[in-house]
């Protein structure tokens, strides 16, 4: 039997890292988390096929000439990023269902390639004003940064009506029950 994917983006500050891990948790919905490829060197702590596929920039672009993505971005000149199809393909092909943590046009290329095998939801802050307010009580960033992401969450909300379900974060509790219960629904758990 082969698995489903379940495509989750959302503006920074939206909580979609929390809801992510909370929908991880739940062993009885038998998800692999998508390990995305760059083509930045690894970190000290961080492995090769854990954190990311490390890739140089002419492997990645080699791969993309080859169309083994199934999305990627070229973030900055030479640092790519992506979703490499195989490893994917081999885990939906063992029953798993994957998930993926991408941004608005990631989730629309995955969206694309896997049509009604696929669950698009996405996150977002019940205002732009809430956003800032959570932003900056995360107190992680300078002042600058966090306008950055604004105007950026501003442009990703844009892309909402393109996702097959809209999960408002106003309340961490109901927001969980409800993306919980679109994802048993979607892969027929009930």
């Amino acid at each position: 039997m082969s698995g489903k994917v379940i495509i989750f983006s959302a503006p920074s500050g939206s909580g979609k890292s929390t809801m992510v891990q909370f929908l991880m948790g739940r062993k009885y919905l038998n998800l692999a988390f998508s390990v995305s490829a760059t083509s930045r060197p690894p970190r000290n702590y961080e492995t090769n096929g854990v954190e990311y596929f490390f890739l140089t920039p002419d492997e990645f672009r080699q791969a993309i000439a080859n169309d083994e993505f199934l999305e990627y971005v070229e973030v900055y000149e030479n640092r790519f990023y992506g979703t490499l199809k195989a490893p994917i393909e081999a885990q939906l092909s063992e029953g798993k269902n994957i998930m993926f943590d991408v941004d608005v046009i990631g989730a629309q290329q995955i969206k694309d390639f896997y049509g009604d095998r696929s669950l698009s939801i996405f996150l977002r802050p019940p205002s732009l004003e809430e956003l800032r307010r959570r932003l900056y009580k995360r107190g992680s960033d300078s002042p600058e940064f966090i306008e950055e992401r604004l105007a950026k969450a501003e442009y990703e909300l844009t892309f909402e009506k393109h996702f097959d379900v809209v999960i408002v974060n106003d309340d961490l509790y109901t927001a969980k029950c409800d993306i919980l219960k679109c994802v048993e629904h979607f892969l027929g758990i009930e």
